[in-house]
């Protein structure tokens, strides 16, 4: 089984740049999308084969999350239990016979870290969420989780250190989910693998030259460990500023 996950910023402005060339080539059994950043009527996508379903933000042009999956799960829900009602299109969770699939968009915290205080809110939120469905039936969960978890996860980390997505905070909340059962599998076959990265900024020459953070992730619980087959990070492809991620596990 592969499952994709892609922070395509903005799903409409990436279809004009090949998303459909990709999704069709690679023949996803489960396909995530993040920063869709539309509102329903906004874009119809022909994914023959496919259930879609769809997280959209309030704010126009903003946020949001998609699921294309050729199986139709047993059920879908929305968002994350959180003191105020989720109006991001964050989050989305499909339950099938033997797992979960969670498609995840994680708030960033800002340059100035005026929202890290949020993102950690969110953060034990998201947690919370995963631990009880782990408590039923194994857990994939994927997305832009907007941090780099160790110093080789991007390119420069000293100059990087306290920054969005690089502060001890972000970097301690990635731990504390690992430790509640969870693997980050591209770690688990790559362990000592550097400058592959995942998201690059828009400044000039900066992709060309790799000067990245591999900020997406699957993640899966410890008991899928041994079904485990390969994860993979296709830089190559462009469309975003991210590029799409890959897993592959014996799982029906």
């Amino acid at each position: 089984m592969k499952l994709v996950s892609w922070n395509v910023n903005g799903i409409r402005a990436c279809v004009r740049k090949g998303f459909l060339d990709y999704f069709n080539g690679i023949d996803a059994d489960i396909f995530c999308i993040q920063e869709t950043k539309l509102q329903e009527g906004q874009i119809t996508l022909e994914l023959k084969g496919y259930h879609q379903y769809w997280n959209y933000a309030e704010r126009k042009g903003y946020s949001g999350t998609a699921i294309f999956s050729k199986k139709e799960p047993l059920a879908v829900t929305y968002g994350i239990e959180l003191d105020e009602p989720d109006t991001e299109g964050r989050v989305i969770t499909l339950e099938f016979a033997h797992y979960y699939v969670v498609n995840v968009y994680t708030p960033n915290s800002k340059r100035d870290l005026t929202r890290l205080d949020y993102r950690l809110v969110w953060e034990d939120a998201m947690k919370e969420h995963l631990i009880k469905l782990n408590q039923h039936k194994p857990v994939i969960f994927c997305g832009d989780l907007n941090v780099a978890h160790h110093e080789i996860d991007l390119k420069n980390p000293k100059p990087n250190v306290g920054n969005s997505g690089f502060t001890f905070e972000e970097r301690n909340k990635m731990t504390e989910l690992l430790e509640a059962g969870f693997i980050d599998s591209f770690r688990y076959f790559y362990p000592d693998r550097t400058d592959v990265y995942t998201w690059w900024s828009y400044m000039s020459k900066v992709r060309e030259r790799n000067i990245g953070w591999r900020i997406d992730y699957f993640l899966v619980s410890d008991s899928l460990k041994e079904n485990l087959k390969d994860a993979h990070i296709h830089y190559e492809i462009l469309g975003s500023d991210h590029c799409p991620i890959m897993l592959e596990i014996d799982i029906d």
